[in-house]
């Protein structure tokens, strides 16, 4: 259920498995590379963070490649950027890691291109999944209907071995499985109030100069605004800005430019006042972290599993979505795989939660120190507090230490486990050091291998 990201990368694992693989998906699929109705938040930033390269190269060899010939921006870190945090400028210092910035849109295109070419894979285009067949002991299927005959049309049944839901973060799953005498996941929440507008511009000449390809600045609890620049495929720029519950960015044009003098630095402000609009603002306010924990025990039906936003849903200025979408897919295909058990339904469910398990440690633990945070999951004990105290040092150190610097970023594109925080020069260099020297403004060069 669901053809976007994480359910065209789950069709194309189980194709692998299963004589035939239905995707059902209630948007027509565009000719192109155009935006869809069920992508709501497909007019904002994404990134392919590192974790998600790999893992995308992993299941359809030779993408990283074809997204690069089709124009995506591929943007060293931190050599490439400018970027503000905490009240700090961080050091062009050469890349170790690298994002791709193109539009969700785009990628998703390239993605679908490949995996409906699998003969085993169809999909059912327009049509709405509403519920599930089956009872408490195993899922058989789902209930359609076609979104062109409207609310009341008759249902029809599609039924199958394996349900998956991949329908996103307003999946209906858990009021369908209390329909068929399941009990629904418990749900982790934490909810900052986090809401951001965006809007395309073409600039003269990039975001600063010829060396400079994108701009960021991280929003914080002592600096709630952020907002940046990062480049598109077509050499224009999407700029987002985003603020708190109660402060949210306007979606008029006029009020939007207005909204970027919030932010810690004109810059941002000063480059949109010379670079031309191309489309409207558009906002997004769903940007709570959501667990869903169908690997707990409980009744749950075999025959049934979530992935993607269905089951963890990050907020969205981390930009984790998309990686997770494709490492989650790997999961699974790693535990299809096993020769040495057979792969039960809650063991794979286990698989897939556990490949988002460092974004959610990385996406909730941030947005628990948020002003306003509210949610079922915002309390942290003395364990929380003590990591919260380590990595506050990290963060501090990182945007002058290229060694601090490398760890965070690995950590924070997925590419690394939480524990290269703690590899012995790092963890001098964030227990008996104090923070590096940093630029007093924005830096307009990369710097110089060595330096």
């Amino acid at each position: 259920m669901g053809g976007s990201l994480a359910g065209l990368l789950t069709a194309h694992v189980l194709a692998g498995y299963a004589d035939r693989v239905s995707i059902v998906e209630r948007d027509r699929f565009p000719d192109g590379t155009g935006a869809r109705p069920g992508v709501p938040h497909g007019r904002h930033p994404h990134v392919l963070l590192q974790g998600g390269q790999v893992a995308m190269e992993s299941l359809l060899p030779g993408f990283l490649p074809e997204l690069r010939a089709a124009g995506a921006p591929k943007v060293g870190m931190p050599s490439d950027m400018v970027l503000w945090q905490n009240g700090r400028w961080f050091r062009r210092s050469p890349a170790t890691t690298h994002i791709y910035t193109g539009s969700r849109a785009q990628l998703e295109a390239l993605v679908r291109r490949r995996v409906l070419a699998h003969p085993a894979v169809s999909v059912v285009e327009g049509t709405d999944a509403v519920g599930l067949l089956g009872d408490a002991s195993r899922v058989r299927g789902v209930l359609l209907r076609d979104r062109a005959d409207g609310v009341g049309a008759e249902h029809r049944a599609l039924e199958a071995d394996l349900v998956v839901d991949a329908s996103g973060s307003g999946t209906k799953a858990p009021q369908w499985l209390t329909a068929i005498g399941a009990e629904p996941p418990q749900e982790e929440i934490i909810d900052t109030g986090l809401a951001y507008a965006s809007r395309v511009y073409r600039g003269r000449k990039g975001v600063l100069d010829g060396e400079t390809v994108g701009y960021f600045v991280y929003p914080g609890p002592d600096q709630v605004h952020g907002g940046g620049a990062l480049p598109l495929e077509d050499g224009s720029h999407l700029v987002i800005v985003s603020g708190l519950r109660g402060d949210e960015p306007p979606t008029d044009d006029d009020e939007f430019e207005t909204y970027t003098k919030r932010l810690a630095h004109p810059l941002l402000d000063r480059w949109i006042e010379e670079a031309e609009p191309l489309t409207p603002a558009f906002g997004y306010r769903r940007t709570a972290n959501v667990r869903r924990r169908y690997d707990l025990p409980g009744r749950h039906p075999a025959g049934f599993i979530a992935t993607g936003d269905a089951l963890c849903t990050f907020n969205p200025i981390y930009g984790q979505g998309m990686a997770i979408a494709a490492m989650s897919a790997v999961a699974l295909r790693d535990a299809l795989a096993e020769r040495r058990r057979t792969p039960t339904t809650r063991r794979v469910q286990q698989r897939v939660l556990a490949a988002s398990t460092l974004a959610w440690d990385i996406s909730a633990g941030a947005d628990r120190k948020m002003p306003g945070a509210v949610g079922t999951a915002v309390a942290d004990g003395p364990a929380d507090r003590v990591a919260g105290w380590y990595l506050g040092r990290v963060t501090e150190r990182s945007p002058g230490d290229p060694v601090v610097g490398r760890a965070f970023r690995s950590v924070l594109t997925l590419s690394a486990p939480v524990t290269a925080l703690f590899a012995p020069p790092v963890l001098r260099a964030v227990l008996f050091r104090p923070p590096g020297p940093t630029p007093t403004e924005p830096p307009t060069t990369p710097e110089e291998p060595g330096h």
